[in-house]
């Protein structure tokens, strides 16, 4: 069986046709198949359209949430609660195009790979916000201490194992395609080109967007820390320097610079410290919100 994994906000205007073009792929491939439908906490009449469609088709599962609780908590409980032996993970805004299933299911078939990730060749969104969305894929390429691919969001096709791999993730600040590539497994590739939203505004917002790079970023990379020893190091580095400067005058009889020196100093050594502390900072944040070991989402009601 192939199971389904859509995450949706505030998507009223376009799931009818979301599903229904779901529904059309995953019969082309002549598997059992179900959808599973995450509510994720929608204000408008996203629930009440998803109840609808389940009266006339049995293979869509509902599970809404108590609240907004994010995009990566929405695909947990997706995971969770799919049966499948394969499962598709798409977002729900229509820009990862349904057609594209068969493709995803027949080259995992043909491959024998555990997971299949639909790779964005080209996109038709904002330029300012492709601009970016590359440049975090391109800084998070260079510093991340596994191996990553660019251009890939939630798109992809996991089998039974790699599944189950996924699940065994307890951390609260997830980023899915990290965590994806953490895995390993046997890993194979579809191109294809991601259109803008037929409808609607995007859910993920830049705030939203620049939260999932920073959790990206600290989750899988050992730069952020890093980069504070090499500053600091940098900045015993100019100390020392002073110092031989100011001794060298002393004793050459010229007097060293005076207050505009001393500012700039203390300046620098304050902005380095202050730049430390938010780093720290940050790191304890996620420590503070792991210990706390709260669940990642709680469940309103299921339709099942």
């Amino acid at each position: 069986m192939i199971s389904v994994v859509i995450p949706l906000l505030n998507e009223e205007q376009l799931v009818e046709r979301l599903l229904d073009e779901v529904f059309h792929s995953l019969e082309q491939t002549n598997e059992n198949f179900e959808v599973v439908c995450v509510n994720d906490g929608s204000t408008d009449s996203t629930l009440q359209k998803l109840i609808e469609i389940r009266g006339n088709r049995e293979e869509l599962k509902i599970i809404s949430l108590s609240r907004n609780f994010g995009l990566q908590a929405a695909l947990t409980a997706g995971l969770e609660y799919a049966r499948g032996d394969n499962t598709i993970i798409m977002d729900g805004d229509f820009q990862d195009p349904p057609e594209l299933i068969p493709v995803l299911f027949n080259k995992m078939k043909t491959t024998g790979a555990d997971i299949v990730t639909a790779v964005r060749e080209s996109r038709s969104e904002k330029y300012s916000r492709k601009i970016y969305i590359n440049i975090f894929h391109r800084i998070f390429d260079k510093i991340s201490d596994e191996q990553q691919v660019a251009k890939t969001g939630n798109f992809c096709i996991l089998n039974k194992k790699a599944h189950q791999a996924i699940l065994q993730f307890t951390e609260r600040n997830r980023y899915l395609p990290g965590i994806r590539n953490f895995i390993g497994f046997k890993h194979e590739f579809v191109l294809y080109d991601r259109p803008d939203r037929l409808v609607g505004e995007a859910k993920m917002s830049r705030k939203k967007l620049f939260s999932l790079a920073a959790d990206a970023i600290y989750s899988f990379s050992k730069w952020p820390i890093r980069a504070c020893l090499y500053l600091g190091i940098l900045g015993v580095f100019f100390f020392l320097v002073a110092i031989i400067y100011t001794l060298g005058s002393k004793f050459l009889g010229f007097a060293p610079i005076g207050w505009s020196s001393m500012f700039l100093t203390i300046s620098f050594f304050g902005s380095v410290q202050l730049t430390f502390l938010g780093l720290i900072g940050e790191y304890v944040y996620r420590i503070f919100k792991e210990v706390q070991g709260r669940p990642h989402y709680f469940v309103q009601e299921v339709y099942e």
